[in-house]
Parts: C-alpha cells; structure tokens; sequence
C-alpha cells in the first residue's frame, strides 16, 4: 500500500513551471501528485501537495526531486506534519543565530581566524567535536567575563527564527534548541524566545575571566540526539511526529533519529544525509513542512 507524503516546494518566487518540474520528476517512481496549494508571505512562496508513493521508494523520490532546478523541494511524511502533538529541535549556531559564537568569543583575544578554520573543519566532521572544541576554548583563556556580554549583544537570530517558534507555540507544540555552543550566550536567548528546552556547554569562569575550559560534559552529536529523545518522551511526542533542523556533522544524529531531518545551510555530507534541505535565507520555512 501506498504511503501518504506532502511535497513541500519553496522558492522567494515559484514560476508556473516549478509545478510541472516537480510531477515529471517524481513520476517514473510511481507517486501519485494531487494539486498543489499556495502559501507563504512576501518573503517567499510555497506550494504544497499530497502525495501517496511507495516507501521503499522514498529515498529514490528525494534524489529525484533533489535535481529541481526551479524550487526547494521536501518530501515530508503525513505523519510528521497530522501528529496530534509535535516537537522541533534545532541547532543554534549557523541554524538558529546567524553566527558562531565560539569565533566572536575568540575575535575578542585575536584567534577569529584561527578559530574559524578549526570550526569548519569540525562542522565538515573531519575532527573530533569534543576535541576541537577544548582546543578552540583554550584560545579564551584570559579574557574577562564582560567580553560575554558583548558577544551576547552581537548575536543575531536568523531571520524566521522567532516566527517559527510563535508557529510552533500557538499551534501548542514545544521547541528544543541544543548547542554545542556555550550556556552563557543560549540561556537569555531561550528565555527571550520561550523556548521549552534548551542545552549547550558551561564556560568555567574564575576571578573574573574565562579560563579557557568547558565545565562538564561536552554537548557532541550523541548529547544531541539523547537530548532530543528525552525532550521528545517528556512531551509524549514520538520521534516520528519530531522535525530536527541542523547545518553541521555534530547535528547529523538527532537529524537521522527525527521524523524528519533538515539541512539548513548545511555542510555538503550533512545535506546529502538529510531528509530535507532548506537554503532560502528564513528558518522558518519550515514551518511548512510541520503543516504549521
């Protein structure tokens, strides 16, 4: 028997085309294509769609559609976007905020660039996260705790970041961050937005500076994914019914454990293992593909 899917595509503006583009690819694999409804504001526009395919040939269905040239495309199962309760994850660091908050924190002893290339290569999962991050921390040793407000100050959300939140909420449905970023810069930011969990590493800070150490266990990708089961089971949510959005390999975990896993703005290894990619500029397009 068939299974029940929504095509979810996505563009700043979808050409007539996009439509067509989208049934003619996922025709040859046998799925079924009902008619597609418009949604989305100003920023961008989106047209959705039930589709019913076999589920042994989902993965062939998103290779597919993954060579439209005229809109993003997710391919989400009826049941992540119907669940009578639902749950969203996400990373924060390039995901939820706009920058990386370990590369402002080391601007300020003069290691940005340093910083940065060993951030890239951990996000590409070419090092150890817990290693790389003990080594990136220990460029901070030194600095004086008021340089945490400062990046704090600087921090950005991503644009779409805080109506995806208010989507999720009014619908009732709770909202998870976790981070291998630090607590100091999260926890004001998860307050501000509501946010039902959050999680990320602990500076340590004595005498009045950071001392270039974490504080406890490091938030890598199997804390990440254990984080979103125990959220989820708090909730009463099945994984099946959770939405997990992420851009680095620390993310690849929860992303394969959710219903449905979203590369947003994402390395290539963790696009290419995700369900669903999102590269417009506004984090909650995925809003859509929860039905919300």
């Amino acid at each position: 028997m068939p299974s029940r899917f929504a095509l979810i595509l996505s563009a700043r503006t979808l050409l007539p085309q996009a439509e067509r583009a989208a049934v003619e690819l996922l025709a040859p694999i046998g799925a079924s294509v009902g008619r597609f409804a418009p949604s989305g504001d100003g920023r961008y526009e989106v047209l959705t769609a039930a589709v019913e395919l076999d589920a042994s040939r989902v993965a062939e269905a998103r290779e597919a559609l993954a060579g439209l040239a005229e809109a993003e495309a997710a391919l989400v199962p009826a049941r992540v976007r119907e669940a009578e309760r639902k749950f969203l994850i996400m990373d924060v660091d390039s995901t939820l905020i706009q920058q990386e908050v370990i590369e402002l924190l080391a601007e300020h002893a003069g290691k940005r660039a340093e910083v940065a290339a060993v951030t890239e290569a951990a996000m590409r999962g070419e090092l150890d996260f817990a290693q790389s991050l003990h080594a990136r921390v220990r460029t901070l040793e030194g600095l004086p705790v008021e340089v945490i407000d400062r990046v704090r100050e600087a921090v950005l959300l991503t644009p779409g970041a805080a109506e995806l939140v208010a989507a999720y909420h009014a619908a009732g449905h709770a909202v998870a961050v976790v981070s291998g970023g630090f607590n100091q810069i999260l926890s004001p930011l998860a307050e501000r937005l509501g946010l039902d969990f959050w999680r990320a590493n602990e500076l340590e800070i004595a005498d009045g500076r950071l001392t270039g150490r974490v504080v406890g266990e490091v938030v890598d990708r199997a804390v990440k994914e254990h984080s979103l089961r125990v959220w989820a089971a708090e909730r009463g949510v099945p994984l099946e019914a959770c939405i997990a959005v992420g851009d680095g390999a620390n993310d690849l975990d929860m992303l394969a454990a959710a219903g449905l896993g979203v590369a947003f703005h994402a390395k290539p290894a963790v696009r290419a293992a995700a369900d669903a990619a999102v590269d417009l500029p506004y984090l909650d397009v995925v809003r859509h593909f929860a039905g919300l």
